[in-house]
């Protein structure tokens, strides 16, 4: 078979996705490789296609269980033989799937890190030819990933054991610069074809709001998307349990997923998510990491994530099917707070309200075997790194400029500052001469006789007489109620606009202040000073929660669709998934449901041209799905 026979026989694909085929084609060359693409690119099939080409087993080493189980699935599911190797086995499962493997009854074996140099495992791929280990979630190998994965740094000593060097394939969504070359140089890549498609998630709507009440936000947004499936992340489990009891008590089928749960609770509430019986999952970021999940519509942070990374593959779990999905993160001051806590208390060994070991929660879901003990010289350059990390994903909250661009920017691509699909480029601004605001507040740092916080510089501008300033003798600084016409809010955003654009200097630390810095003289000695401010929103129009729940889908620029007849096909989808035990999107995606809505395919042929829908989909579900659309 050829490469594009493969990918219609198994996968029901046409043709390959950008990136995809030069990817495909280096495997096969024999060359290895190094893939960055978005989640929802398609990295998957980058390894998986040539896997089914190559004579041998591909290894695919894997950090999570869940992303495991729902690969697996996946590929058996689309007729292709393939099996885990994780501590979610038995005893006996585990020695039953070597002895498959040995026997060449599998042609993609996923195993996690730790498993690699285990003896059970080292003697029984002495009795199997490995054509390709593919790393996949490769920044884990980077002390600088956001997932740092000490066993993954094994997995050239398991390639030296082999005796042989099978192609080595390394696949990402999320990998600034310095990942990148540590990818690179730690799996020690042999002219290796590199290939980034970029970053951008173009079906991704971004959003930020700084609303009063996070809460009431997030009931008004359900409101307007009541029938989505979507993910709440929060930065602890106390919020988890607030958020979710709260939608639960007001009647939306929401579940909750975090590492304070009993395994057995954990583990139902997550197949509840992933087979549509409950469509709103409220999480800390133990979820989601692997779950493969394509009809997720929106992702809302209701804390800020610690770092630029976390956020973009958190909310990259939004529309993995590239149908129109938006990410909504709601900041608060506190959560900066808080980040800095989970910060602090990296590699303390001891568990904070909510994470621990790089500021992520250890569940069971992370196929840890075995322990470690981090460096203190490490720990305190990791811990130095994310105060930075923290710094500039609170940044992109004040910016006022493209949200997308900034995400984009942070991950090394520059391009337009104006994407048309984030809630800053569709929003009216206007520019305004802050120039006075800005030199009364750094003047006003310059002048108090020692560092103090946002807070207490803004309230000395604006003339607060509380009791910490008349204490402190702010009362008494030169710029004490310079400001006192400008609302407090203005305030903060005029200094917050000031730190984004590096004319002053925030510390870390648990409790940061206000230093000058080289570029603080320029506001001093009278540099105009123009920001970008909201113009007044007009009043909500009414209707509009109405308006949403009966928009059409549409996917690209097509038509919009019979939604009942969408609403028709999911429920048949939901039927079979049912029957078969497997979450509905492993049947067929919603963009493939979309698609047939646009085709409304009569016969097989017309059937086969739907995308999604290969040999092996079509002859289990191809039939009930023609007898459906014939019926409407």
């Amino acid at each position: 078979m050829t490469k594009e026979e493969v990918l219609k026989k198994y996968f029901g694909y046409d043709s390959f996705r950008p990136g995809q085929e030069t990817l495909v084609n280096g495997i096969l060359e024999g060359r290895d490789t190094l893939g960055i693409m978005p989640t929802g690119a398609g990295k998957s099939l980058c390894y998986q296609i040539p896997a089914l080409l190559l004579p041998g087993i591909t290894l695919v080493i894997s950090p999570l269980i869940s992303l495991m189980k729902d690969q697996v699935t996946a590929l058996n599911q689309a007729g292709v033989h393939a099996a885990y190797l994780n501590s979610s086995l038995t005893a006996g499962q585990y020695q039953t799937a070597l002895r498959n493997m040995i026997r060449g009854q599998y042609k993609i074996v996923y195993v996690a890190p730790e498993r690699l140099l285990t003896p059970a495992f080292l003697q029984a791929v002495e009795q199997i030819s490995i054509s390709m280990i593919s790393v996949d979630e490769a920044h884990c190998i980077s002390q600088w990933g956001q997932d740092f994965r000490p066993d993954y740094l094994k997995i050239l000593d398991f390639v030296d054991r082999l005796g042989y060097r099978p192609v080595l394939s390394a696949f990402t969504a999320t990998a600034t610069r310095e990942v990148r070359e540590d990818i690179l140089a730690l799996l020690d890549l042999k002219n290796p074809v590199c290939l980034t498609t970029g970053f951008d998630r173009p079906n991704l709507k971004f959003i930020v709001r700084q609303p009063g009440d996070k809460m009431k936000e997030v009931l008004e947004y359900l409101e307007e998307h009541e029938g989505e499936c979507g993910i709440i992340y929060c930065l602890t489990r106390k919020t988890v349990e607030e958020v979710c009891e709260e939608l639960v008590r007001r009647g939306y089928p929401a579940t909750r997923y975090h590492a304070g749960l009993a395994d057995r609770e954990r583990k139902i509430n997550q197949d509840d998510f992933i087979f549509d019986r409950r469509q709103i999952m409220v999480a800390t970021n133990a979820f989601g990491m692997g779950i493969d999940k394509s009809n997720v519509r929106y992702v809302i942070h209701y804390n800020m994530p610690k770092n630029m990374e976390s956020y973009y593959q958190e909310a990259g779990r939004a529309g993995r099917d590239g149908l129109p999905s938006e990410c909504l993160l709601l900041y608060a001051g506190q959560d900066v707070v808080t980040n800095q806590f989970f910060i602090d208390k990296m590699g303390s060994g001891g568990e904070t309200s909510g994470q621990i070991l790089y500021g992520r929660e250890d569940p069971p879901i992370w196929e840890y075997e075995d322990g470690f003990q981090e460096e203190e010289d490490l720990s305190e350059l990791l811990k130095e790194r994310e105060r930075e990390r923290l710094k500039k994903m609170t940044f992109y909250c004040f910016t006022n400029e493209c949200l997308r661009a900034y995400i984009l920017r942070y991950f090394g691509e520059y391009g337009s500052n104006y994407c048309g699909n984030c809630s800053n480029c569709l929003t009216q601004f206007e520019e305004k001469d802050v120039t006075r605001i800005a030199e009364s507040l750094v003047g006003c740092v310059k002048m108090a006789r020692r560092s103090y916080g946002m807070t207490v510089i803004v309230d000395t501008v604006h003339g607060s007489k509380n009791a910490k300033i008349v204490k402190t003798g702010m009362d008494r600084n030169p710029y004490y109620s310079t400001c006192s016409e400008e609302p407090v809010y203005f305030l903060r955003q005029v200094l917050n606009f000031l730190l984004v654009q590096g004319y002053l200097h925030l510390t870390d630390g648990e409790y940061p202040v206000l230093e000058l810095n080289e570029r603080s003289r320029e506001i001093l000695e009278g540099k105009q000073i123009l920001m970008k401010a909201v113009k007044e929103a007009p009043k909500k129009a009414e209707g509009k929660a109405k308006k949403a729940k009966e928009k059409r889908l549409s996917i690209g620029g097509a038509e919009d669709i019979d939604r009942g007849l969408f609403e028709k096909l999911r429920s048949l989808r939901l039927e079979i998934a049912k029957k078969e035990k497997v979450p509905p999107y492993v049947v067929f995606s919603d963009k493939t449901l979309v698609h047939m809505c646009l085709l409304h395919p009569g016969t097989k042929e017309e059937m086969l041209q739907v995308s999604g829908v290969g040999e092996i989909k079509y002859s289990k579900y191809g039939e009930a799905f023609l007898e459906a659309l014939k019926e409407a």
